[in-house]
């Protein structure tokens, strides 16, 4: 009888400490496993670091002499005998006089930009971004905020600035400094040795579809923008990520549409188009300029169209035409503003950040104020659950 409760008093200690036992052997088995976790996380996060370095650093032993060898393109002077020809703007002549130039120079490449063109489907979207060689404060922002190269979402975002040249001689040459300079830095600048004018963007398009071609053939989707928009990247990869059964190999090409659209005939304006350079009195369906976004296999069918097309000042609705001979549409994005984000209630409330957190992109932002409102939008303070008035459809910006 003595010996009974002796016995289970010692299975009931035993008991407890197997219990004990369990719960240490599974706590070290969690913070083993924690620890695994952990340093394969930051071994990854090592190794993309070492992916951007190494491919910021490679040594850029691409083949590009063509671009460099390109003979200097002469003057057409028949253009003078075009009719009306001395009743015309002096840069509509001199445009008529060099429309037929299609190759220059390259002052400033970046071939390893996409880690060579059998490692371009590594980037997922490449930032092509039209700037003019002065534009020195704009560039630096973007480098800093929506143009950042970054991995986003487990993919790669690049970015190139593409570029003539603008001034003469002294001036010529301390702007062409400044973008060598900021390209030893950065590693970021395509530039040509064209004049870099309004009426030239539709060149800076065609000459950087071609060093696509070249370089970075395999890019899934780009997008295409001027230096003064916001942009919210983080929306376009979550976007196009989302696209149905589209990696960039189909057709896309969309933005703010523009529609009817007919050529100004003013002499006064800054969008002069007269006959002698586009007959048609309407343009086909495009997307403004400002910004858009498009496919790769859209990029290089552009690119193809191009080649039996004149150019066109309007750079915008360029790419119009090249879609419609293609037989392609572009598609209108309400997340797209080309001409800025309409907000009812006043200015104050115009840069309330709600707003920009939802849309792809909006035009016509000063430097400063893209610093600020990409800022913004990433603060992990920032409460938009109140339904913005004048924004009640911004759950379809995405869409």
């Amino acid at each position: 009888m003595v010996v009974l409760p002796r016995i289970f008093g010692r299975r009931r200690c035993t008991g407890n400490l197997e219990v004990v036992s369990l719960l240490i052997t599974a706590t070290l088995c969690l913070l083993v496993t924690l620890q695994i976790y952990l340093q394969d996380k930051k071994s990854q996060t090592l190794r993309e670091d070492k992916i951007l370095r190494k491919q910021k650093s490679e040594p850029q032993t691409w083949p590009d002499m063509f671009l460099n060898s390109v003979p200097k393109c002469t003057k057409n002077s028949s253009a003078s005998k075009i009719q009306n020809f001395s009743t015309l703007p002096k840069d509509i002549q001199d445009f008529l006089f060099y429309q037929h130039c299609r190759h220059f120079p390259m002052l400033l490449n970046n071939p390893g930009k996409c880690g060579g063109p059998q490692n371009s489907a590594d980037v997922f979207l490449l930032l092509v971004v039209k700037s003019s060689p002065s534009n020195y404060d704009r560039r630096e922002v973007l480098r800093k905020t929506w143009a950042l190269e970054r991995l986003h979402s487990g993919v790669w975002i690049r970015t190139v600035f593409i570029s003539g040249t603008t001034g003469d001689g002294y001036e010529k040459e301390r702007l062409n400094k400044l973008l060598e300079l900021e390209n030893r830095e950065y590693q970021d600048i395509l530039q040509w040795d064209f004049v870099d004018t309004f009426y030239n963007l539709t060149l800076k398009q065609v000459l950087f579809l071609e060093w696509m071609e070249r370089f970075c053939p395999d890019v899934h989707f780009l997008l295409n923008g001027d230096d003064d928009i916001f942009a919210n990247t983080d929306n376009m990869v979550q976007y196009l990520k989302g696209l149905d059964d589209n990696d960039g190999s189909k057709h896309l090409f969309t933005g703010h549409l523009n529609q009817y659209m007919e050529p100004i005939r003013q002499q006064g304006s800054k969008y002069f188009v007269p006959v002698q350079i586009h007959k048609p009195e309407i343009y086909p369906p495009y997307c403004g300029g400002g910004g858009f976004l498009l496919s790769q296999f859209t990029s290089r069918i552009i690119y193809n169209m191009s080649h039996s097309i004149p150019l066109l000042p309007i750079d915008d609705a360029y790419m119009g035409m090249c879609l419609e001979k293609a037989g392609l549409q572009p598609r209108h994005h309400i997340g797209v503003r080309t001409f800025g984000l309409y907000v009812p209630s006043g200015q104050h409330e115009a840069y309330n950040p709600c707003y920009y957190r939802e849309v792809l992109l909006v035009h016509r932002f000063l430097p400063y104020q893209i610093y600020i409102m990409w800022h913004e939008i990433h603060r992990e303070d920032l409460n938009c659950t109140k339904r913005t008035k004048g924004n009640e459809n911004s759950e379809i910006f995405m869409h």
